[in-house]
């Protein structure tokens, strides 16, 4: 399912206008992150995606959709989106009726729902505490729970909220490999990170955003090489960058694969 931002603009009650003419086509089944500083707008441009905000200027779509002419809870249907504070998003009990919620408020058959909570369950590592109250856990383990309740409405677009705070090296890797399913089921990520190695290592293209506009679009090994662009973001490049940097290498490896690929050309 393909998403469009048109020319979008986003002026909030107070007059401070969060996202200025923003224009970004994202194809169905792209892992798409998007980077920046706090304030840079990128969550203000997401949440027009599940239509929390409706743009003051242009136009959001969501496959053949328009989001000004749908309500949030239809939109649900088709965009999941995880907070990056849980606590924003969980309310029940037990984890299970958590994650449960969205595929029974989405009407799904018992039998489709009860699979894919227990799917989302497996995939975030969250089995065993299926009847644990959610506000027992910890922070990354919340985190997980938002997430596993995300996966089980089965949407074909996630987007994921800083989805690597508070996690363990653990944490991460199940996280990336979460990211690697839905893009193989042909379901599109969209990302919103502060982590560089994280964008670098797990998705495709890479938007990099400040004060509301987009300074920079393309492939993170284009888009992590200006150094111009992360300036003014205020951003890092990846610290694979920054160590083939302080080595003095040419190039700019992002990934460690790419890192052990280069060594040899650099032996002296």
């Amino acid at each position: 399912m393909d998403v469009s931002f048109d020319g979008v603009r986003y002026t909030y009650p107070g007059g401070v206008e969060a996202v200025k003419g923003v224009t970004l086509a994202i194809p169905s089944g792209q892992r798409f992150a998007i980077v920046g500083q706090n304030g840079a707008g990128k969550t203000t441009l997401v949440r027009h995606l599940n239509g929390i905000f409706q743009p003051t200027e242009g136009t959001v779509h969501v496959g053949d959709w328009t989001t000004t002419g749908h309500t949030i809870a239809e939109l649900s249907a088709k965009v999941g989106y995880v907070f990056q504070n849980p606590d924003e998003q969980l309310f029940a009990r037990r984890v299970i009726d958590d994650v449960a919620f969205g595929p029974r408020n989405l009407g799904f058959d018992l039998d489709r729902a009860e699979a894919l909570v227990a799917a989302a369950l497996e995939q975030t590592g969250l089995s065993a505490e299926a009847e644990t109250h959610p506000h027992h856990l910890s922070l990354s383990e919340r985190k997980r729970v938002a997430l596993a309740a995300v996966l089980a409405m089965d949407t074909p677009i996630v987007v994921l909220d800083e989805p690597t705070t508070g996690q363990d090296e653990r944490g991460v890797r199940m996280i990336a490999t979460i990211v690697e399913k839905l893009q193989s089921e042909g379901r599109t990520v969209i990302a919103i990170t502060h982590d560089m190695d994280f964008c670098a290592e797990n998705f495709e293209r890479t938007v990099v955003m400040a004060q509301g506009e987009v300074l920079a679009d393309g492939a993170p090994s284009e888009v992590f090489i200006q150094d111009a662009v992360l300036e003014k973001a205020r951003v890092e490049a990846p610290q694979l960058a920054r160590l083939a940097d302080a080595l003095g290498w040419a190039s700019r490896p992002l990934t460690v694969d790419s890192f052990v690929d280069s060594l040899p050309a650099h032996r002296r």
